[in-house]
Order: C-alpha cells, then structure tokens, then sequence
C-alpha cells in the first residue's frame, strides 16, 4: 500500500500535513481530497519553486486551500544546515537533509543552505486529521516539535523512515509516537502487518552512500501510525478494506 492509498482510504476532511513536499507527488492529490485544507512544507528553494509551479499547472493558481511554508520543522526553533549530496554534478535533492552533512562520504561532493526552522506546534492548527512526513532522518526531531498537536488532533501518519539516513530511526521514531498513543504498522506479503514484526536487519538493509544503490529484498521504509483509540474502527473501515483488496 502507497502513502497516497493509505490516506485516501483514511481521508477525514480536515487539514492534512505534506512534511518534505518536494515537487508534490502527494500534496495535490491531498488537495483533491473532498473537504481538505493542505499545509505543505518544503525547505529546499528548488523544490519548493516546483511545488509552486507543479500547484499552478494543476489548479491553475496555488489554491486557496493550499498554504506552503519555506521552513523546516523540528523540535526546536532556529535555523540549521539543509545539505544536498551531489554525484556527478547533479544534486541529489530526494537525499537532503538537516539531519546529516554527508562529510564522511568522499563520493559525493555537496551543495548547503542555511534555512528558518519552526515548529509544528507553533502554528497551532486545531484540526489536523492526517500527515506525511519524509524528513530523511529528521524525523525525531519534527515529531518532537509535533506533540502538543499529534496530543490534541489525533492525525493518522504516514512517515518515511531509513536506517541509512539515521541508525536506530526504525526504533526510536515509533517509540516516541507509541508515547503519544499511536499504534504503527507497514505494508508488506500483501497485508498490514503490525511493527512488531518488523525487522530492520532483513527488511531495511542499504547503503548511507548516496553513490551506493544496491538494497534488501524487500526493502520497507513507509510505516502508518494510527491513534490506538482509533486503530479497530479504521483497520476495518471499508474503505481501507477496499484499497486493501
């Protein structure tokens, strides 16, 4: 199951959260969505000057509905250091990352941008029903700065984690959203399997090289958090038991 079905199934109209837009594989189809109001946050200029532009094609103007932010989130407010690795010349921006400078890989040369840091909580949004985070290994600390909201909201997630943009990231991630009442689960042999059975040493193995691109077979990385007071009803909702057929 892809982030995008996982959300359409579970689709409460409110306001859904794309964190690490990027050109917007996810956030227009989230704005299509009957009743949505759509906050994406996008760092990196490049790919937010996409995202503007990829809105406009689809809608013709960024809709009304529609709000971007320039910044990071994190657990703190600041600033820091977003760096992209480049292989031959070209910036590989699905890798960058606050979280990391790449300094210990001689194969890649890298770009930076010094960019505003927010927190999720200081925007007090009251009524967040879902979000998609893909911080490449700045995970921990943007649900850090997400507690008082995940507390109040009651969101359901998506959140892409890697080791290989943060050793222990499998473990710490849902051990922090299991302290905030969140259940996590992952796609894999045709079902919803829960996390428990997750192992990060069969299931996610690959180089923290951005010129290394050999992986594990399978390779998972999307896993879905659903408030434990609302878990049953949605695992056996119709509509996810429709996407899931």
């Amino acid at each position: 199951m892809e982030e995008l079905e996982f959300h359409r199934a579970l689709h409460r109209p409110g306001t859904l959260l794309d964190i690490g837009a990027h050109d917007g594989l996810l956030t227009i189809p989230l704005a299509r969505l009957p009743g949505s109001r759509v906050h994406g946050f996008e760092p990196l200029p490049t790919a937010m000057a996409r995202l503007r532009a990829a809105l406009i094609a689809a809608f013709g103007e960024v809709p009304a509905h529609v709000t971007l932010h320039p910044e990071a989130l994190g657990a703190a407010p600041g600033e820091a250091m977003l760096t992209l690795p480049v292989l031959g010349g070209v910036a590989q921006e699905q890798w960058a990352s606050i979280s990391k400078d790449y300094a210990e890989h001689r194969s890649v040369t890298t770009q930076a941008f010094r960019v505003p840091v927010i927190t999720l909580d200081s925007l007090a949004l009251q009524d967040v029903t879902a979000i998609k985070l893909d911080a490449e290994g700045a995970e921990q600390e943007v649900l850090q700065g997400a507690c008082a909201t995940l507390t109040r909201c009651r969101p359901v997630l998506s959140v892409e984690i890697e080791e290989r943009h943060r050793q222990g990231s499998t473990r710490d991630v849902p051990a922090l959203l299991a302290s905030l009442g969140y259940e996590g689960w992952y796609w894999h042999a045709g079902g919803l399997q829960p996390l428990s059975r997750f192992d990060a040493a069969t299931m996610q193995v690959a180089s923290p090289d951005p010129a290394i691109f050999a992986a594990s077979d399978p390779y998972i990385f999307s896993f879905f958090f659903l408030p434990v007071e609302l878990a049953a009803g949605m695992l056996t909702s119709d509509r996810l038991n429709a996407t899931l057929r």
